[in-house]
């Protein structure tokens, strides 16, 4: 069970890195990414973040290009926190594909 801590700490970092990711699609038009979940670890040194992507035919490109940057993203991530945490986390990244799974679902319920 989470404390409040932890609540409180992944809530930030989930709203830091949507504004991080949101800031770099701006770029790329046609592609929104969207951090759905962030989960802290007891110790606040790990985040894990779920990752949507849209259009969900490149997420796998897309958490790869991530996975790869993460050290950029994790700077950024400090600057923009680092009077609010005492340790910024080792981040880790996968996809969400809780949406893909609701549409075959109801695809399959209209059937």
């Amino acid at each position: 069970m989470q404390e409040t801590r932890q609540n409180k700490v992944a809530r930030l970092l989930q709203k830091e890195l949507s504004l991080i990711f949101q800031s770099q699609t701006r770029k790329m038009h046609g592609m929104m990414i969207s951090v759905t979940r962030a989960k802290v670890s007891a110790d606040l040194g790990i985040c894990t973040a779920y990752l949507s992507v849209f259009p969900s035919e490149k997420a796998e490109e897309i958490i790869k290009n991530v996975n790869d940057n993460v050290k950029t993203i994790r700077y950024e991530l400090g600057t923009r926190i680092r009077n609010q945490v005492r340790i910024i986390p080792e981040l880790r990244f996968f996809v969400d594909d809780s949406l893909d799974y609701i549409d075959r679902i109801d695809e399959l319920l209209k059937k």
